[in-house]
Parts: C-alpha cells; sequence; structure tokens
C-alpha cells in the first residue's frame, strides 16, 4: 500500500509539474515568445528541466512576475557541480571584483558599470560578493547576476554555442585585449572560419579559444604570464628584473623601495598575476601539451619563448616612460596627484589620469603594450608589430619629447 501511495505521489508531482510547465510555455508564448523558441531548442527542455527548476514557481500570472526567481551561478550548480567549481576557481570568477577594485571606477557613468552598457557589461561574469548584490539590488538591478549566461546564452544554455571562439568576441576584443581580432586573423582563425564555411573539413585541426584556454572543458580558464604580463619572482635577467620591478611599481603593488603594497593583496585575489614559479610553469607546460596536438614540443616552446622575448622588450620600452613621467614628480615639473600614495604614476587610473602626459603612457601600458606581448602570443603579426610594439616606440618618443618641453616650461617660470 505504501508503495503504491510513494508511486502516485511521484505520478501526481511530475503530472503537476508537466501542467506549470505548460501553464508557463502558453503564456510566454504571447508575451517573450523567442525566450520560449530557445528553451524548446535547448537541452533543458528534452530532460525535464522546466521553467521553475530555474525561476521557481511561486510566479503565475502577468501581476507578480516579479516573483519569479532569478538565477546565479548557484542555480546552475545545482546540476553543473564540476562546471561551476572549475569557475570559481578560475579568473573569470574574479571579474566583478577586478572592475570594483580599479582606483576610478566610481568615476563611470552608472550605466557603464551597474548598468551593464561598458566595463560592467563583461565584467558581470565575476561573482558578487552577497554585500555587493544586496546593494545592486535595492537600486534596482535585477539581471546580469548568472554569470553562466555570459557564454552560454539564455535560454538555450547551448554547450556548442559556448564552444565557439565568437562566443568569447563580445569581452575578448577592443582596446586592452583585441583576442578576436588576433586570433580571427591567425592562421588558428582563419583555419577555424574555413571549417565553419564549409571549405575545410569538420575533421580539420582548428584551434578556436577554448582550445587553448579551456582544455578539455575546464572552466578554470588561467594563463602563464596572466592578464598584466607580471610574475613572481622576478626574471634572472637584471634589466628585465629592474623594468619589471618599475611596471609593479606604476601599478601600486610595490613602493618606492620595491616592497609589496596592500595593492599586492588585490591583484592576489584577482587572479591577474602568477605569483609563484610553480603557478606560472604549471599553465605553461598545459599549453604546450595542448600545443603539441598540432606542432613538435620543441616548435611549441620555441613560440611560446618569442612571447615571453617580446614581454621583455616591451617592459624595457614601458619602464623608460614610467621613469620618465615619475622625474616630472620628483622635480616638481607636475605636482602628484593627491590620490597617488607614492611620487609615481598610477596606472589603473587610466583615462582619468590629470595629464596629456600621464594618459599618454596609459595608452601605452593598456593597448599597445598588451597588443604587442598578445599578438606574438596569439600568432597575429599586425598586432605584434604595428598595433603594438610600433605604437610603444612612438609612444615613447612623444613622452620623451613631452617631458622635455614640460621641463622647460617649468624652468621658464622659475
Amino acid at each position: 500500500m505504501k508503495a503504491k501511495l510513494a508511486t502516485l505521489f511521484i505520478l501526481s508531482f511530475f503530472v503537476a509539474s508537466i501542467l506549470n510547465a505548460q501553464n508557463c510555455i502558453d503564456c510566454h508564448k504571447k508575451v517573450t515568445p523567442k525566450i520560449v523558441q530557445d528553451w524548446q531548442n535547448s537541452k533543458h527542455s528534452q530532460n525535464d528541466v522546466d521553467c521553475s527548476t530555474c525561476h521557481g514557481d511561486e510566479h503565475t500570472t502577468m501581476t507578480d512576475f516579479a516573483k519569479a526567481e532569478l538565477p546565479t551561478y548557484e542555480t546552475c550548480g545545482d546540476c553543473h557541480e564540476t562546471q561551476v567549481k572549475q569557475f570559481l576557481d578560475g579568473k573569470h570568477s574574479k571579474g566583478w571584483g577586478t572592475l570594483m577594485a580599479m582606483p576610478t571606477i566610481h568615476m563611470q557613468p552608472s550605466p557603464l558599470v551597474d548598468g551593464e552598457k561598458g566595463c560592467g557589461s563583461c565584467h558581470k561574469i565575476g561573482v558578487k560578493s552577497k554585500e555587493e548584490l544586496a546593494r545592486l539590488k535595492s537600486e534596482g538591478s535585477m539581471f546580469g547576476h548568472a554569470s553562466c549566461d555570459a557564454c552560454h546564452t539564455r535560454h538555450t544554455f547551448s554547450v556548442k554555442e559556448a564552444k565557439q571562439p565568437q562566443a568569447c568576441k563580445t569581452c575578448h576584443m577592443g582596446f586592452d585585449h583585441p583576442q578576436w581580432e588576433m586570433y580571427s586573423s591567425s592562421k588558428h582563425g582563419v583555419r577555424n572560419e574555413l571549417k565553419q564555411l564549409g571549405v575545410l573539413s569538420e575533421d580539420t585541426p582548428a584551434p578556436t579559444c577554448q582550445t587553448c584556454h579551456m582544455q578539455n572543458g575546464n572552466h578554470n580558464v588561467r594563463t602563464a604570464w596572466g592578464f598584466l604580463a607580471v610574475k613572481l619572482p622576478l626574471p634572472k635577467d637584471k634589466q628585465w628584473a629592474a623594468d619589471q620591478v618599475t611596471i609593479l611599481q606604476a601599478l601600486g603593488v610595490l613602493d618606492p623601495q620595491g616592497k609589496p603594497t596592500k595593492l599586492l593583496d588585490v591583484v592576489k585575489a584577482a587572479d591577474i598575476a602568477r605569483l609563484t614559479q610553480d603557478e606560472w610553469q604549471k599553465e605553461r607546460d598545459k599549453m604546450v601539451k595542448t600545443c603539441q596536438n598540432c606542432h613538435s614540443k620543441n616548435f611549441a616552446e620555441g613560440e611560446l619563448k618569442k612571447g615571453d622575448e617580446m614581454i621583455k622588450a616591451a617592459d624595457h620600452l614601458m619602464a623608460e616612460a614610467i621613469r620618465t613621467v615619475a622625474g616630472l614628480y620628483k622635480d616638481k615639473v607636475i605636482p602628484k596627484p593627491k590620490a597617488y600614495p607614492y611620487d609615481y604614476p598610477l596606472l589603473l587610473t587610466f583615462h582619468d589620469a590629470p595629464t596629456s602626459i600621464e594618459q599618454k603612457l596609459f595608452v601605452m601600458f593598456l593597448e599597445h603594450r598588451m597588443r604587442t606581448f598578445q599578438g606574438t602570443f596569439h600568432a597575429s603579426p599586425d598586432y605584434a608589430l604595428w598595433y603594438g610594439w610600433s605604437e610603444m616606440q612612438r609612444d615613447l618618443t612623444e613622452i620623451k619629447e613631452l617631458a622635455h618641453w614640460m621641463r622647460k616650461d617649468y624652468k621658464s617660470k622659475m
């Protein structure tokens, strides 16, 4: 008797679930038909993952839509525990915290950040603290807190879509990290495009972003050099080590004496740099192993070494430019902004830097230095040379010339 009752309970629950799902479908086919179409095309619909699984069952009428729950990565974790754990251990989950750590982010228009029409649109993939989430919701923010749907577009949440390089394009393009442009113009990207167009056969080896940065579907997404291409321990080459110290000082991570500042903890939390040799080597070994699917080991190691050498060369130009501007502070040619902790330019102020020479320095760092080494690693000749290295050379020339005339003008007023 108990077995029959249990079976009836399960059947009644299943029938009720089907009816509830059908009610959602019938209504939303009129209100948001394309959302329904997306869900019907998804694996969710084929596996009885209906609307209430992610949105709860409190919203039942046209007027109580506020009762519908909006998913977070934790919602996805109920079924996709492994992927969510990998995501939380990786760099993408730190995106929001990294954005909030920028010194002048509060100076940006709200629609660009909290409104997710600029920086916030990509950095929303990062996990928000409970306090941050509460603040956003108290200000009326309802959407953009799920993270997973940044790559698996709702409501299909397609794995196939997220495996395509185009899935990365929205965020990984443009000013400071044009990975899409670099990849799509590289031989890797060209072969993949020809494969997608059917010019090359389906079994043609054609690496995508995910091939190199999400090996075996791992959602960790990390690289050896990290986003800023700085690492500890410092290089054995004395000149390169000195240049990297200068860059770290301009990032506020080291003080003028070369000692760590509180900002180092932010860098650690944001996972944007490798802080031990073992961390760096682990990611480098992983990349070499991936490259070996198509190339010999010595070729792969040699190509990656070229990227290292370009970081070294770019750092030398960058450090000279930073020291030039720091010298203007030291000699009182330009005033050090009150918010800056030391007599050093602070690169993280970006376009909010107070003078044109400091803004030129920020562009040299965030746009042109990035393109120099990222273009090399992504096998994109034009980005490595003309959009990267060549621009850095011109930046340095302009910064030195500006500094010369600023000093001359300063002396004339004494």
